[in-house]
This record gives C-alpha cells, sequence and structure tokens, in this order.
C-alpha cells in the first residue's frame, strides 16, 4: 500500500504555527518505510531494522530468566484482547489528554527525529554512533524495543502541543531485556550528537530519567532534538520509559514542541504496569486510578 507523503518543512511549519506536532504517514510501503518528507530517503538503520532483530539476540523462548526478576511475576500468555485491555485511559494520566482513534495514532511520525547521525562526534565511531542511529529510527517508527513476537494494542493521546503515544506488546523476553540494557547505555553513549537532513543540522542530547520501580525491569530516557524548521529554531522534547512485565512490556513516549511530560510518562508507566500485572494474572484492572483521589 503506498503513503501520501508529506513535504517535511511544510509539515513542521505547521507543528509550530497550528499545534500539530507529528507528521502523519500512511502505510509503510513493502520492504522499507516512508519518512513522510517528500524525496527523503530512510536512514541505513532504519532500512536494516524492517528485516532484523533489534538485539541480534535468538529468537526461541530463553531458558530461564533475567537475573534479578522477582518471584510471582506474571507469566500468562498475553492475547491480543488482554493487550487491549491492559492499555491505559485519560483518567490513568495527570493533565489534560485526550484520547485519539487508534489508526490517528499508528500513524504518528515527527520529521525532526529524521536524519543521519555524525559519526565523527563519537570516539567509539562506528558502534556508538550505529547505537545513536538506532535510537532515532525506532523513535520515528515506534518500535524501541523492537518487533513485537506476538500481541500488540497501542493507544495514543494529545495535550496542546505534546503527544503520548502507549503501547502493550508481547516479546521474546530475551530481546526485549536486551534493548532494556541498550537503552541502559544510551546517555553515556549518545549523550549529545549530531544529525544532518537535507544539508541542516539538529543536536540530539540524551539524558538518563527515573521512573517508578515496578516491572521486573526498566529504563527511561529523554531526548532533545533542536534544529531550524524554515529558518525557525525548534525543539523537540521526548520522554520515553519502557517497563518489562515477563516476556511482555509497556512503551511510552510523550513530549512534544511544547517540553516535558515525564509527569504524564511518570503516571502511565506506574499504573500501566500495575493493569498489565492485572491481565497477566487474570484479574479485571481497576476502573479508576486511586492515586489521583
Amino acid at each position: 500500500m503506498t503513503r501520501r507523503t508529506v513535504r517535511l518543512a511544510r509539515v513542521l511549519s505547521t507543528a509550530l504555527t497550528a499545534g500539530t506536532l507529528l507528521a502523519t504517514a500512511a502505510c509503510a510501503q513493502e520492504g522499507g518505510r516512508d519518512t513522510g518528507a517528500s524525496g527523503v530517503s530512510a536512514s541505513p538503520a532504519a532500512a536494516r531494522q524492517q528485516t532484523e532483530s533489534p538485539t541480534g539476540s535468538p529468537t526461541g523462548s530463553p531458558t530461564g530468566s533475567p537475573t534479578g526478576s522477582p518471584t510471582g511475576s506474571p507469566s500468562g500468555t498475553l492475547s491480543e484482547s488482554g493487550a487491549e485491555t491492559a492499555l491505559i485511559t485519560a483518567a490513568d494520566i495527570e493533565d489534560d489528554w485526550t484520547q485519539v482513534k487508534d489508526t490517528e495514532a499508528e500513524n504518528w511520525h515527527d520529521g525532526l527525529l529524521i536524519g543521519k547521525v555524525d559519526v565523527s562526534d563519537f570516539l567509539s565511531a562506528k558502534t556508538d554512533a550505529a547505537d545513536c542511529q538506532r535510537l532515532m529510527d525506532s523513535l520515528f517508527d515506534d518500535d524501541l524495543l523492537g518487533k513485537p513476537s506476538g500481541a500488540n494494542a497501542l493507544r495514543g493521546f494529545t495535550q496542546d502541543d505534546s503527544r503520548l503515544l502507549y503501547q502493550v506488546a508481547a516479546y521474546d523476553r530475551t530481546n526485549v531485556q536486551d534493548s532494556l540494557e541498550w537503552m541502559a547505555k544510551l546517555p553515556q553513549e549518545c549523550g549529545q550528537f549530531t544529525m544532518t537532513e537535507d544539508g541542516e543540522k539538529r543536536t540530539v542530547q540524551v539524558t538518563r530519567t527515573d521512573v517508578p520501580s515496578v516491572g521486573d525491569a526498566r529504563e527511561a530516557v529523554r531526548i532533545s532534538v533542536s534544529g531550524p524548521v524554515d529558518g525557525t529554531e525548534a525543539t523537540l522534547t521526548l520522554d520515553v520509559a519502557a517497563v518489562r512485565v515477563g516476556d511482555n512490556a509497556i512503551t511510552v513516549t510523550a513530549g512534544g514542541l511544547d517540553g516535558d511530560e515525564h509527569d504524564s510518562v511518570v503516571s502511565a508507566v506506574k499504573l500501566g504496569t500495575q493493569r498489565l500485572q492485572d491481565v497477566l494474572a487474570g484479574k479485571s484492572p481497576a476502573a479508576s486510578p486511586s492515586q489521583f483521589d
């Protein structure tokens, strides 16, 4: 199915003037991805991600569990209906978020994330640059933990010029744990670097953030991307968190041109993890959050 493309300059100009954060694209073309910008090709890392495992880990089920996983963790198989039930609602996150149609959230892509990482910024050039390129590509493609191996559901929310995307999915445990360990290295390996797109340079900063100690393993980072958009400087700030629960995980990405949405990410992580644990244990998630009562 062919995507209808939109020029990057027009998309991001609209983001600045009319509050539209993300460039909307349609279905991915077979064998690659459309960037949402006319004439822009996918980066090498993005092209590889369409067919490769995100970590290079074996695809078979692992034996045992990663060190440090608490005993008694939910081990049920996540079904498609279970993944849908485990999704958060607008009542589960702070502030004034509005849920959007799932089809709209599936097609959110931000043009400021497009670009080729400058290898010269790194001491361990090829290795670190590849990890940073993978980060930017996976943020654009909404597959930070790699491709799910089973059930998968997502939900999107908007608030002024910010957006929040929440995903629940089943993975191979080895692969998703490797992805979390990869995330843990990003603030050190990708602290600050430069991306180039159509001759324009963008500065990217990656820092570590904190989220509640929930689930079996978790990681969180903040990504800030600054660069010119039609001659005007713009900064996109995204808070990203992922939590593993058994062979499953939740991923939260929130932010925009307005900046900090960390509190909403913390709320989504705390309540979302509990919802997923309840579903895996065969329980009905709580109808409304208690932390805001």
